[in-house]
């Protein structure tokens, strides 16, 4: 998978006083975005829960280039940018696009994969592991140095 976007709705609750929206409801954007990527390429909910892993955070930050209101339409993509070779760590960056033209907001997290049941980092299974591999990365995409074993 080369590009991987979602639509973006804004909805009045997104809103702050100011009228435009509010700083926490960018980082809700970057969850539904994630969480639609690897729903969409097999790593659904149901598949996490069988396989007892799920993807965790370390860092969220965002960076706010433009306003957004009301009535703009937006995109939101996602992409890797750096991982270790056993998908285990990862950072994505996710990019809020107005008229598909004037960039918002850069958001990146910091991640990766943890055993639900002995709360550790985990290992991907193997079938985790090959869908991952497809998810987009960006043109500066780099291997991290490093193993993530399930007893870090």
């Amino acid at each position: 998978m080369n590009h991987y976007s979602k639509p973006i709705q804004v909805r009045w609750s997104d809103l702050d006083p100011n009228f435009h929206v509010r700083h926490s409801v960018y980082y809700d954007w970057g969850a539904f975005v994630r969480i639609a990527l690897l729903t969409e390429s097999g790593l659904t909910p149901a598949e996490m829960m069988k396989a007892q892993i799920g993807p965790i955070l370390f860092r969220e930050e965002c960076i706010f280039k433009k306003e957004v209101h009301y009535n703009d339409s937006l995109e939101m993509t996602v992409e890797i940018t750096k991982s270790t070779r056993d998908g285990g760590r990862w950072t994505m960056v996710h990019e809020l696009w107005k008229n598909k033209e004037i960039r918002c907001a850069v958001l990146t997290v910091d991640g990766a994969w943890m055993d639900a049941v002995k709360r550790k980092l985990a290992v991907l299974p193997d079938h985790f592991r090959e869908r991952f591999a497809h998810f987009p990365r960006s043109a500066q995409f780099a291997w991290t140095e490093g193993k993530t074993g399930s007893g870090e």
